[in-house]
């Protein structure tokens, strides 16, 4: 009996050790958001003031543009997600990419609401702020769910829809990023505030692409250090805890022209959903890439950016 209790003892010691050692390794406090703005809001970067934060934000492109392109993010991700897409759109368009509350430099909501009513009120505000009377919106995975919402609630206000891996029906995911489920366990959540291993944001910048090979340092890099901007970790962890159902039968009311892009390689919002919203959607147009994942403006944003070209031209 002696022996085993020895035996167990030297177990715990080594778990606790190896605890302590995890913790050590990965320790990872938030990061300034001075010393963010100098690697990741380069010129044409500019901040504007929106509900008492400082939303990060790039406008582009022809200023003369009655119909800018609105570029809305999904979760976790940056407007530095649709920087491919900006570079052979601004020469014909005004392109409007932005850092959503909770995401990027922008920051957490002030009162830590993160109902998808808020960012809608958001976006209403952003649209005010900026004088714009009329948008092509795009919005990929949340930023889409956001995206065909606000065409819901605001048809007068989007001239084109642009759905892009977008949320709205249930997922049936096959595989979801590793980052994403330790922010919904509330066991190791509050772990994920102070504690963030390079690695397991690699694993997941990996898991949405469908070509893991194409993903990068650099992409690893912005990824990793703008989680670590200050608030975001629980802004995700709360935009998690405070998901709603959303009543997805109400996509059939949608009027606006739309285009729909998926990665038939998104193991976590599967291409049947694409299948969904062309079906839905009367007169939507669907296109489907084959070997691309759950960010395909990111991964191959030549293929993708052509489609929208195209229907934007039609």
């Amino acid at each position: 009996m002696r022996r085993l209790i020895r035996l167990l003892r030297a177990i715990a010691l080594i778990f606790v050790l190896f605890a302590v050692g995890f913790v050590v390794i990965n320790w990872a406090p938030d990061l300034p958001l001075a010393e963010l703005k100098a690697r990741w809001a380069p010129p044409p970067s500019s901040f504007v003031s929106i509900d008492g934060m400082q939303v990060h934000i790039r406008d582009q492109g022809l200023r003369e543009d009655p119909e800018p392109v609105l570029l809305l993010h999904g979760t976790s991700a940056s407007l530095h997600t649709w920087q491919g897409w900006v570079e052979r759109l601004e020469s014909n368009h005004r392109v409007i990419s932005i850092d959503l509350p909770g995401f990027g430099l922008t920051g957490p909501f002030k009162d830590d609401d993160y109902s998808i009513e808020h960012y809608q009120r958001f976006l209403e505000q952003l649209l005010l702020q900026l004088k714009l009377q009329r948008v092509t919106l795009v919005g990929n995975s949340f930023g889409g769910q956001l995206a065909w919402l606000f065409a819901l609630k605001q048809p007068q206000q989007v001239g084109h829809l642009v759905l892009v891996d977008a949320a709205g029906y249930p997922r049936q995911s096959t595989s979801i990023p590793l980052g994403f489920r330790l922010a919904q366990n509330p066991l190791l959540a509050p772990l994920m505030r102070k504690v963030l291993p390079r690695k397991m944001i690699e694993s997941s910048a990996r898991n949405v692409y469908g070509d893991p090979s194409k993903v990068s340092e650099e992409l690893i890099d912005r990824y990793y250090q703008l989680t670590l901007r200050e608030g975001n970790r629980q802004a995700l962890v709360e935009r998690f805890r405070q998901v709603g159902f959303e009543n997805y039968a109400q996509i059939k009311q949608l009027k606006v022209p739309t285009l729909i892009l998926w990665g038939a390689e998104d193991h976590l919002i599967p291409v049947a959903n694409a299948e969904r919203f062309a079906a839905d959607i009367a007169g939507s147009r669907l296109v489907i890439f084959e070997d691309l994942g759950h960010v395909p403006q990111e991964e191959d944003p030549v293929r993708t950016v052509a489609a929208l070209s195209s229907f934007l031209a039609q």
